[in-house]
Order: C-alpha cells, then sequence, then structure tokens
C-alpha cells in the first residue's frame, strides 16, 4: 500500500503516462495533432483517476514548496543561469507569489498537459524531444513531501518549457560557433510574458508557432519534416537499390537495380501514381527517365533523366538523411532576423540568388537567378554572413585581392611578362589600388607580393567582374559581379570562384536594387551604363540587406522538397555542435 508522499510524489507522473503513453494529447488545433475534444476527454479522465489523498494536497502549500525549491535547489541555480533562464524562471513565479503554474485545484492544467506533449514531440518542429525533459525526477534517499513533489513538478515542465522555447525561437547553437557571421540578431523574446501566455492559452500549438520564425518558407520546411519523417518509415519496405551501376544506365537499358529506383521515385512522389506500371522490370523505361529528371531537377543533379554515378548517390542516400538536412536547414533559418526591408539571399549550395520585392518570402514577390559559388578549398569558400548594399560600379575595375596576387597572377607574370598586358592588368600605388599604373620590374613585382603594391584589371570584356559590380562593404571583401564566363552557368555544381559571387542576369539584378534610385534605370539604360567607356558608381536610395546563406534543403509553394551538396561540410560542423550543445544541456536541464 502506497504512502501519502509516495502517492504525491507519482501522481502526475502516474496519471500523465496513463494517457500520454498511447493516444497523445497536444495543442488545439494544431495540423497532424489531437484537437481540444481529446484535452476535454483527457482532463474529464484525470478527475477519477487522480483522485489520491496526493493530489488533495492544497494549492497554497505547493507555493510554499515553490519557494523552498527556487532558493534551495543549486541544480536550478547552475543547470539554468548560463542562457539567462534562471532569472526568467525566477521571474515568472514572483509574479505569481510562487503560486504554481500547471496546476489547479489539485490536478495538471489543460495547458500543462498540451506542453508536455508539444514538448514530447519536439522532433515536428526540427528539435530533439529529449532535450526537454518535463519529469521530475528524485532527490536524495528520502520520500518527498506532498508540496515539494508537485513543486518540482511545475518547476521542472516551466524550465523545460523556457528552453523549448530559447531553442525554437533563437536556435540551439550560436551561429558564429558555426562560422556564420549574420550581424542580424533575431528579435528579442520575452520569456516571462511568453512563458504566462501559455499558461492560460486556448491554444498552446498556436501560441508556440508565434514564437517560431515567421518566414512562409520556414513553414513550408517543417511541413516536408512531417513528410520526409513520413517517407524514412516507410522506405524500409522498398525494394533494395542494390549495388551501384558500372556504367550510366540510358534509357532503355536493363539494370537490376530499376525496380527499386522504380519504388522509390513513387515513394517520393516523382513517379506519379499508375505510371510505370512493370514494377519488376529492370529496364530504364520513359516514365522512369521522366521520372528521374523530375527527382534530378530536385537534387542539384544535371537533368540527364541518367543514372550515373552522382544520381545513384542521391538515389542512395537514405531519407532518414535527408530528414536530417531538413532539421540542419530549420535551424539556420532560426538564427534569421525578421525582414524589415526586402532582402537579397544567396543561398550557397543551391547557387542560387533570391531577390525580394517586398518582406514577403513568395516566390510571385521574389527575382531568382544562378549565381555561381566559391570553390571547395579553404581559403575559397564564399563565407556565410550579412552586409548591406550601398552602389553599383558600372565599368568597374577589378582590384585583386592579395591573395590571388601573391598565389596566382605574380608568379604568371614573372613566368611570362606578357602576361600583365594580355590580361589587361596594371601595377598601381596604393592601398585602395588607385594610382598611376608602374612598370612591371622586379621590384615592383616583389612590392605586390609583399602587398605594398597593388594589381588591378581594367575594365572591358575580358574584366573578371563583367561590366558590372555590387558593393557590399564587409571584411571578407566578397561581392556580387557580372562575369564575362557565361558558360559556367551550364553547369549544375557551380563552385568556381574566389569567394566572390558571380550572378547570371546582372541586368535584372541592376534593375532590382536601383529600382527606387533616381534616373528610370531601366533595363535599357542599366546596358548602355555596361557597355559604356567610362568607370561609373551609382549609389542607391537606400541600403539593400544581402544575406549569404547555406541551407541544403528548401520547400517550395508548390509542395516539393530541394535538396542540395553539402559542398563545403557545414552540415557535418553544425551537427557536431548539436551534438555537444544536447550533451552540455542535457547534464543540466532543470530542477531535480
Amino acid at each position: 500500500m502506497r504512502t501519502q508522499s509516495q502517492g504525491d510524489s507519482v501522481g502526475w507522473n502516474a496519471c500523465q503516462t496513463q494517457f500520454l503513453g498511447g493516444d497523445r494529447v497536444t495543442s488545439v488545433g494544431r495540423e497532424g495533432r489531437r484537437c481540444g475534444a481529446g484535452i476535454l476527454l483527457l482532463v474529464t479522465a484525470l478527475a477519477p483517476l487522480c483522485a489520491v489523498r496526493g493530489l488533495a494536497a492544497a494549492d497554497e502549500n505547493v507555493s510554499t514548496a515553490i519557494e523552498h525549491v527556487l532558493e534551495q535547489s543549486d541544480s536550478t541555480r547552475s543547470s539554468l543561469e548560463e542562457r539567462g533562464l534562471q532569472t526568467a524562471l525566477r521571474a515568472v513565479y514572483a509574479r505569481r507569489n510562487d503560486a504554481a503554474l500547471w496546476r489547479k485545484d489539485g490536478r495538471p492544467t489543460p495547458q500543462a498537459i498540451a506542453l508536455r506533449d508539444e514538448l514530447g514531440a519536439a522532433d515536428a518542429r526540427g528539435l530533439d524531444p529529449s532535450d526537454y525533459p518535463s519529469e521530475a525526477s528524485p532527490v536524495g534517499g528520502g520520500e518527498l513531501a506532498a508540496g515539494d513533489a508537485w513543486a518540482r513538478q511545475d518547476l521542472r515542465l516551466s524550465a523545460a518549457v523556457l528552453r523549448f522555447l530559447v531553442d525554437v525561437h533563437y536556435g540551439r547553437v550560436d551561429p558564429v560557433k558555426a562560422g556564420f557571421r549574420l550581424y542580424a540578431p533575431r528579435p528579442p523574446l520575452d520569456l516571462v510574458a511568453t512563458l504566462e501566455k501559455l499558461s492560460v492559452a486556448g491554444d498552446v500549438g498556436a501560441a508556440i508557432d508565434g514564437v517560431e520564425p515567421q518566414f512562409y518558407h520556414y513553414r513550408l520546411l517543417e511541413r516536408s519534416l512531417r513528410q520526409y519523417r513520413r517517407l524514412a518509415q516507410l522506405q524500409a519496405d522498398l525494394p533494395a537499390l542494390l549495388r551501384a551501376p558500372d556504367h550510366p544506365v540510358q534509357s532503355g537499358e536493363s539494370f537490376a537495380g530499376v525496380p527499386g529506383v522504380r519504388a522509390l521515385l513513387r515513394l517520393l512522389g516523382d513517379l506519379p501514381a499508375g505510371a510505370a506500371p512493370a514494377d519488376g522490370s529492370p529496364t530504364l523505361d520513359p516514365a522512369v527517365v521522366a521520372a528521374l529528371k523530375r527527382f534530378q531537377s530536385r537534387h542539384g543533379l544535371p537533368v540527364d533523366g541518367v543514372i550515373g554515378r552522382a544520381t545513384y548517390a542521391a538515389l542512395a542516400t537514405p531519407l532518414t538523411r535527408r530528414v536530417q538536412q531538413i532539421e540542419l536547414t530549420l535551424e539556420r533559418w532560426r538564427w534569421l532576423p525578421a525582414f524589415e526591408t526586402p532582402p537579397i539571399i544567396v543561398n550557397i549550395p543551391q547557387f542560387r540568388l533570391f531577390a525580394f520585392r517586398s518582406t514577403a518570402d513568395l516566390k510571385a514577390d521574389i527575382l531568382q537567378m544562378d549565381v555561381i559559388v566559391g570553390r571547395t578549398y579553404p581559403g575559397m569558400q564564399t563565407p556565410v554572413f550579412s552586409a548591406d548594399l550601398y552602389h553599383v560600379i558600372f565599368r568597374p575595375y577589378w582590384d585583386v585581392p592579395y591573395s590571388i596576387a601573391r598565389r596566382e597572377l605574380v608568379p604568371a607574370i614573372r613566368r611570362d611578362p606578357r602576361y600583365l598586358s594580355s590580361q589587361h592588368l596594371e601595377i598601381v600605388p596604393g592601398s585602395d589600388g588607385s594610382g598611376a599604373p608602374l612598370p612591371a620590374t622586379a621590384e615592383n613585382l616583389a612590392a605586390v607580393a609583399a602587398g605594398r603594391l597593388r594589381l588591378r584589371q581594367q575594365p572591358g570584356p575580358d574584366n573578371a567582374l563583367g561590366p558590372i559590380k555590387f558593393v557590399l562593404p564587409n571584411a571578407y571583401d566578397v561581392y556580387l559581379h557580372a562575369t564575362p564566363a557565361h558558360r559556367l552557368f551550364k553547369e549544375s555544381r557551380r563552385a568556381f570562384s574566389h569567394g566572390c559571387i558571380r550572378v547570371s542576369d546582372p541586368v535584372a539584378l541592376a534593375v532590382h536594387v536601383l529600382r527606387d534610385t533616381p534616373g528610370d534605370w531601366t533595363p535599357e539604360r542599366v546596358r548602355t551604363a555596361m557597355e559604356a567607356t567610362d568607370t561609373r558608381r551609382v549609389d542607391l536610395a537606400r541600403p539593400i540587406r544581402v544575406m549569404i546563406l547555406y541551407g541544403t534543403a528548401l520547400a517550395l509553394e508548390s509542395g516539393e522538397t530541394l535538396f542540395f551538396e553539402d559542398i563545403y561540410g557545414h552540415d557535418r560542423r553544425l551537427e557536431a555542435l548539436l551534438r555537444a550543445a544536447a550533451g552540455h544541456a542535457g547534464a543540466a536541464a532543470a530542477p531535480r
């Protein structure tokens, strides 16, 4: 027979476990979860099941116990202080005179039940439910008094929710630690006010939705996350892809892995239902070829309908890995600020630029174009950062970065003195690369290699920047520009630059950024300025925020999900940081 204190210490857990282990009750109105009727049913059912002596303890005793636990619990002070949650935890109870947040009339509130289930389903938002334990655990060797048991339950749930709110709003990792310097913090979150709002919310899920980033494509990516979790479970029943083909498999050819490819493409929706009914055939038939092209397009591959090495590798990637890509991209999107003005975004692994015409991230309001980004070698990768675009330069000089001059151009000039004139290069004094050109003497070349003189390339058809440069001052000396090497845009994997970003449609981008600048910058006028003989600087009417980002998954309004190669290895590094953060947080989660 249980004593009263034993009943009190396990009462909430026992009632929660009885119901939350089966049909889970979550926030009202949240897609894919139980609705309000389920919560009412659960709360009604709790009454007779929890009518034990422990749940009859007076609420004022719990208030006293909460005050006692907050004062005495070293685990509370040490574990939550680092993330600023200790202050919020104390403040929210101080404003209530230490009254319980999640208990009323001796029972857990509907909001408590919904929140416990939201935490248990944190993976639906790309988070790890194990990071938010809300169950109280025994402290010491003795039995807990009734008030202490409920106080610790209340505090532990509050602490878990606070951490969840921080993670879902700001992200779990400091972007600077991941090498991302966005210099634009997320809007501040009032943790005390938000926790109080949740404690009385009629729709807990909707309240949490309001804490998440409000980008439309963030919501779309969460939808893709739910879809790919389901697809990953179904993939286990598909035929195996077998080993990679010995040679690229063309349309009409046979390959033993085609049945597995066909089944996967049908699961993913690239092969419409009812198409290619001969599931067991090893022949790469036209329907599968068409589906392969859709798959290739979604995965940043050459769209040829051939099962080559890269396409097979993408097909063989487990869908659980695609789930991870979505989770990692959601984490990065949590680092982004709200769009106060329409930005320009470059997604590095997608090789794509998005120029927003409004702050709404809708396809109809976005100018898109292909870009070329930095190579995958260290020192040549395009950095992840944000900066303001202030002006454009028509017919620009290319002031050669010191690293390129020292490593590549000075050795070429020393091998062939004619290289300087054939590439329209000049040696110039001054830190800004200005001044009268100097002769290519051995002394001057040594000065260039030492950084005392500069190389620059004259404007013209061979200029590396093309006829226009978009200037956004930053510590990396990275900018957007045109290019004379248009052929490279035909490649699907466009990592060819030294770090700067080459744009495929400089005229359209110039018209976009100059749209509010005096001068009636039509496409015709932009082309005239690009073809002129003089260098010209045009200041924008107002700066435009440019964000150079990195996401290997993207959800479209059409319902499609795109995946891209982790060309710089940023996904692997972020995974390591998240594991470290989870381990640290798990050691100090909440009051015990």
